[in-house]
C-alpha cells in the first residue's frame, strides 16, 4: 500500500494533466484571445506557483491539514475545470486560471511529501513511485491528441475533471505521518530562507527551472524552426517521456552512488549543456537526438531534489521544503525562462536562445558553487 497508493496518484495526476495541458493555448485561441492576453494566461501560472506552493504547504504544516488543503485544492480543480469550457470572456476566464493556480499550486509538494512518508525507510524508491506519473502522462497524451482530433478541445477538460475525480478518492488513502513539533530554531519559512545550506540549494533549483520549463514551453516553435512537423514533434516529446521511466525506475541507485546533492549537480550541468546542445544542433535529426537523451536529465534533478528537500528539512517543515523546491523550479525558474525565453525566441530565434540559456546555467552554477566553497562556513556545507 506505501507504494501503490502513490503510485496511483501520480499516474492520474499527470494522466489528468496530460489530458488538458498541452490544449490551454488551443482553447484560449478558440475563444478568440490576443496574443496579449494569451501570454498573460500563459505566464502568470509560474508566478502564481511561487507564492502559492510555499504558503499551502506552509499552512498544512502549521494546522496539519495536509490532506484536507491537498483535497480542496483537487476539488476546485474539478470544478474550475467544468466551469471553463462554458465561459468565453477574457476576465472570468482570466479568474477561474488563476483560482484553478492557486489552489493546485501545493498538491504537488504535498504529494512528494506525502510520499517520502509513507516510504519511510525506502525513501531511496521515489522514482519509482514517481515513475507512475511519467507512464500516466505518456498514455493519456496519446489519448488526448485522438479526442481533441474527433471532438474539439473542451472535451478535454470534462477528461480532467474525471481523472481528477478519481484521484480525489486515491487521495484520501496518503498519510502523512505523525505531527512533528517544529524544530526552534528553524520553524518557519522565513527561518528556512535565511539557511545557507537552503539558499544555496534553491538558487540551483532556479536554474534548473530555467533549463526544464524553457524546453516544456519552447521546444515546439524551436523544432518547427528546425523544419518539424506535427508528427516529428509528437515524436521528440513520446521519445523523451520513455527515456524519463528507467531514470525513475533506478533512481534510487543513483541517489546512492552520487547522494542527492551530487546527483542533483550532475543533473543541473547536464541540463545546462542539454541547452548548449540545442542551440548548436544544425539539424532536426541531432535536435530530437538531444531531446531523447535529455529526456533523462529532468527526472534525476528532480527525485535528486526532493529527496534532498526530504533529508534536510527541519522537523514540522517537510511539506514546506518540498512547496519552497517547487516554488523556485516551477514558479520563479520557470517564470523567469518564460519570460526571457519568449523574447530571445522572437528577437535571436530558438537555437541562439537555447545557447544562451545553456551558458547562463553553466556559469550560474559555478558562480554559486564558488560562493559556496568561498563564504564562511557559518551553516552546514550541502553534503
Amino acid at each position: 500500500m506505501k507504494k501503490i497508493i502513490p503510485f496511483s496518484f501520480y499516474f492520474l495526476n499527470y494522466a489528468a494533466f496530460a489530458s488538458l495541458l498541452p490544449f490551454f493555448v488551443i482553447f484560449y485561441k478558440s475563444l478568440g484571445f490576443n496574443g496579449t492576453q494569451i501570454g498573460l494566461l500563459t505566464g502568470i501560472p509560474p508566478l502564481i506557483t511561487l507564492v502559492g506552493a510555499p504558503f499551502g504547504t506552509g499552512l498544512a504544516d502549521k494546522t496539519h491539514r495536509h490532506k484536507l488543503i491537498m483535497s480542496l485544492g483537487l476539488a476546485v480543480a474539478i470544478v474550475i475545470s467544468i466551469l471553463l469550457p462554458n465561459v468565453s470572456t477574457f476576465m472570468v476566464v482570466f479568474g477561474l486560471i488563476i483560482t484553478f493556480n492557486i489552489f493546485m499550486s501545493p498538491v504537488g509538494s504535498l504529494s512528494d511529501s506525502a510520499t517520502m512518508t509513507m516510504l519511510g525507510e525506502q525513501k531511496e524508491m521515489y522514482g519509482r513511485v514517481r515513475m507512475g506519473g511519467t507512464i500516466g502522462w505518456g498514455i493519456f497524451a496519446q489519448i488526448a491528441g485522438i479526442l481533441f482530433a474527433l471532438f474539439g478541445v473542451k472535451i478535454l477538460f470534462y477528461v480532467f475533471s474525471a481523472i481528477t475525480l478519481v484521484n480525489l478518492v486515491v487521495a484520501q488513502k496518503f498519510s502523512f505521518g505523525a505531527h512533528e513539533a517544529h524544530d526552534p530554531k528553524s520553524g518557519t519559512i522565513w527561518m528556512l530562507l535565511q539557511n545557507r545550506r537552503w539558499i544555496i540549494f534553491l538558487s540551483f533549483a532556479f536554474l534548473g527551472g530555467i533549463g526544464a520549463f524553457s524546453v516544456a514551453a519552447y521546444l515546439s516553435s524551436y523544432l518547427q524552426e528546425m523544419g518539424a512537423n506535427g508528427n516529428q514533434i509528437g515524436f521528440a516529446f513520446l521519445v523523451a517521456t520513455v527515456t524519463e521511466i528507467p531514470v525513475f525506475f533506478f533512481g534510487n541507485l543513483l541517489v546512492k552512488r552520487f547522494g542527492a546533492y551530487g546527483l542533483f549537480v550532475i543533473a543541473l550541468v547536464l541540463i545546462g549543456v542539454r541547452s548548449l546542445l540545442f542551440g548548436m544542433a544544425g539539424n532536426l535529426f541531432l535536435a530530437i537526438l538531444v531531446q531523447g537523451v535529455g529526456g533523462a536529465i529532468f527526472p534525476a534533478m528532480w527525485l535528486a531534489g526532493v529527496a534532498y528537500a526530504d533529508q534536510h528539512a527541519p522537523a514540522g517543515l517537510k511539506s514546506t521544503a518540498q512547496g519552497l523546491f517547487g516554488a523556485m523550479t516551477f514558479g520563479f525558474g520557470a517564470a523567469i525562462g518564460g519570460f526571457v525565453g519568449g523574447l530571445l525566441l522572437e528577437n535571436v530565434g530558438g537555437r541562439q536562445m537555447y545557447f544562451i540559456f545553456g551558458i547562463v546555467i553553466l556559469v550560474g552554477l559555478a558562480l554559486i558553487e564558488g560562493i559556496k566553497r568561498i563564504l564562511p562556513n557559518e551553516a552546514p556545507l550541502l553534503s
